[in-house]
């Protein structure tokens, strides 16, 4: 089941939307999945969730997760895994090859599986914004408190969203490798970027 989990979040951090498909449910249930992406309204049916994520690889130059608080529960053939998302993203490598400048931000996120012949394939995930605290940010005393927004990695989402919502083609999106052929900036060989995937890494990597 952890192994499951992790498999979602590395397809994504490489921008391999094959893998992801291979961790999404499909068959009699595939218009029953859903997701929930910070800033987006609810995504319903495996087409639809797959093209936002689609989306998101597009428009992200580089994302790695440091999951922490994972709590797991199983029950018979379904699953429920709680998380914190420690997210780190980044622009474009730097001439000299050094990494691009690095925002990071904070998802709580649920996901939900379903064991099937296959194994375990996610059926739902929902992620919320977590606030920073005012006391930790600089922010403007006569701002309306309405146009408060969560972090820059948040903003990223909700942009893509927006985006989404526009009716972008997911045909349309840049190809992830680089117009010279090589690997881009957001898969395993990102300039910066190491294999140590922090407190997740220590967990027992366990089926259920």
């Amino acid at each position: 089941m952890e192994r499951a989990n992790q498999a979602f979040y590395d397809a994504i951090e490489t921008s391999d939307l094959d893998a992801l498909e291979a961790v999404v449910l499909d068959g009699p249930l595939a218009e029953s999945i859903t997701a929930v992406h910070p800033g987006w309204p609810v995504l319903r049916g495996r087409g639809e969730v797959m093209r936002s994520y689609a989306l998101i690889m597009a428009n992200t130059e580089y994302i790695q997760f440091f999951l922490t608080d994972v709590e797991i529960a199983v029950d018979g053939d379904a699953a429920l895994v709680s998380c914190t998302e420690n997210i780190l993203t980044g622009g474009p490598a730097e001439e000299d090859g050094s990494a691009g400048s690095l925002v990071g931000g904070l998802v709580v996120a649920t996901n939900v599986f379903r064991r099937t012949s296959a194994g375990w394939r996610l059926w739902s995930h929902h992620g919320s914004p977590v606030l920073a605290d005012d006391e930790d940010t600089d922010t403007d005393p006569d701002a309306d408190p309405a146009d408060s927004s969560g972090t820059p990695a948040d903003d990223l989402l909700t942009d893509i969203g927006t985006e989404l919502d526009a009716g972008t083609d997911i045909e349309d999106r840049p190809d992830p490798d680089g117009p010279d052929g090589t690997e881009g900036p957001d898969g395993p060989d990102c300039p910066g970027r190491t294999d140590e995937r922090g407190p997740a890494d220590q967990r027992d990597d366990t089926e259920e």
